[in-house]
């Protein structure tokens, strides 16, 4: 499928447009422009799909959402995003919004009927409503909430006019603006029976729409990725794997969870699926600032880029911008403006490359995976399918390395140079993707 194949780009639309911290000026701002500027970039990086956090109505940081049919007034309107979308697909990327289906914020009008009438609504129906007690702000009642925070409140799914309601918002975005997929937020807590439903749903109207869910532990998810499901999770093991190995000087750690999740046993969680891998992301902090060494960085997005699963770069980070977590995330969450593009434009180049590479290799894209030489310092992998073998050797060490992999010789497409396989040379901090001839 396209999302196989593709380098997905994530943006955080509310920090990436500059928009404020509260939506409470009443007033629409015009400002998806700045990310129509940017396409032109995307698309000389190799990006085939742009993943958008929350840009529907909100109270404050898009995962408080108040009305599931209009985006945000501190980003544009309806019509502005829909040539948003256009835009982007004339440049062959495709576009995948959030879906934040299990809470709503405060504001959104059911829940702002059950303040005003308590029983005496229906909606009181689409939440867990205990009005034998009281809540945090005082609303004379109290209801399930995300994991503590109760400003974010929970919606009863299992309500039939709810979830109607959820699924004509779906059907609103997909045929009114052509969206190409779905990020499951909190997916975790989402039953399976509402995923198959919202599939069903969209498939109905695009047959290649892109699911994947938002979840932390992905070894719980095995069976959600299925033809009925899910097309992919999000790869949190391996996003900790990658960022604690490279800075313990310990790449068995990274290696055990790409063996574990894609091996070829048996027992192997998620051997021919791809999952949605990543580096950094808005809420975690940025690889430029959780890297020790940063000349580690190079070797780390090349692995990420050639390992089983579907690559992301958060924006950003394609220039080494940092941010720490703090402050309710702002600074994993910048406007684009805050972004130095001329930065690091040897890490912009290196990434560029791997997009060619991973949108051009059908091993990368579908390909097993088998580990072939591991050290603490040092590391190659082998992907393979249909007659198509590509080896990723990384070194994270500040002295040469040389090896032994396998008989022959291939080329290396970061290079572009001949190389011999029976002696795979590496620099300190570098890495090599050797296509076998």
């Amino acid at each position: 499928m396209w999302f196989d194949e593709s380098v997905f780009y994530q943006i955080y639309p509310l920090g990436y447009c500059g928009a404020e911290r509260e939506n409470d000026s009443g007033e629409t701002r015009h400002r998806l422009y700045k990310i129509r500027d940017e396409i032109p970039k995307l698309k000389e990086l190799g990006v085939k799909a742009v993943l958008f956090n929350p840009l529907f109505e909100s109270e404050r940081h898009g995962y408080d959402t108040v009305d599931f049919f209009k985006v945000d007034r501190r980003l544009g309107t309806n019509e502005e995003f829909k040539e948003l979308v256009s835009d982007f697909h004339r440049a062959g990327i495709k576009v995948v919004l959030d879906g934040v289906f299990h809470h709503t914020g405060r504001e959104f009008f059911p829940f702002k009927e059950v303040r005003e009438k308590r029983e005496g609504t229906d909606y009181r129906f689409w939440f867990n409503i205990d009005f034998y007690n009281n809540s945090a702000y005082n609303d004379g009642f109290n209801y399930d909430n995300w994991e503590g925070h109760p400003e974010l409140v929970k919606l009863r799914l299992e309500n039939n006019d709810l979830v109607n309601y959820l699924m004509e918002a779906v059907r609103f975005w997909i045929g009114g603006f052509d969206i190409d997929g779905l990020r499951l937020d909190v997916c975790y807590s989402l039953p399976y029976w509402f995923i198959e439903r919202l599939r069903a749903e969209a498939n109905a109207l695009k047959p290649d729409f892109y699911l994947v869910g938002e979840v932390i532990h992905i070894g719980n998810f095995r069976d959600a990725v299925s033809p009925n499901r899910l097309d992919s999770v999000t790869n949190y093991e391996c996003y900790k794997g990658l960022v604690s190995a490279f800075n313990s000087d310990n790449l068995f750690e990274i290696e055990h969870s790409l063996t574990r999740l894609f091996g070829a046993e048996p027992w192997c969680l998620y051997t021919g699926k791809n999952l949605l891998s990543f580096a950094d992301n808005h809420d975690v902090p940025r690889l430029a600032t959780q890297l020790a060494d940063r000349r580690k960085i190079y070797a780390l997005y090349t692995v990420l880029f050639t390992m089983p699963g579907i690559p992301c770069v958060y924006y950003g980070s394609e220039y080494g911008k940092e941010g720490a977590k703090g402050d309710n995330d702002i600074h994993l969450r910048p406007d684009i403006s805050e972004v130095d593009m001329t930065a690091c434009p040897e890490l912009f180049a290196h990434i560029r490359m791997l997009c060619g590479i991973r949108t051009s290799s059908r091993a990368l894209a579908y390909g097993n995976y088998e580990k072939k030489v591991l050290q603490n310092k040092h590391f190659c992998f082998r992907r393979f399918f249909e007659g198509e073998d590509v080896f990723t050797a990384a070194n994270i060490s500040d002295v040469p390395v040389t090896f032994y992999v396998c008989e022959g010789e291939g080329e290396d497409l970061l290079s572009g140079e001949t190389c011999s396989l029976r002696e795979v040379f590496l620099a300190p901090f570098s890495s090599r993707v050797i296509k076998r001839k």
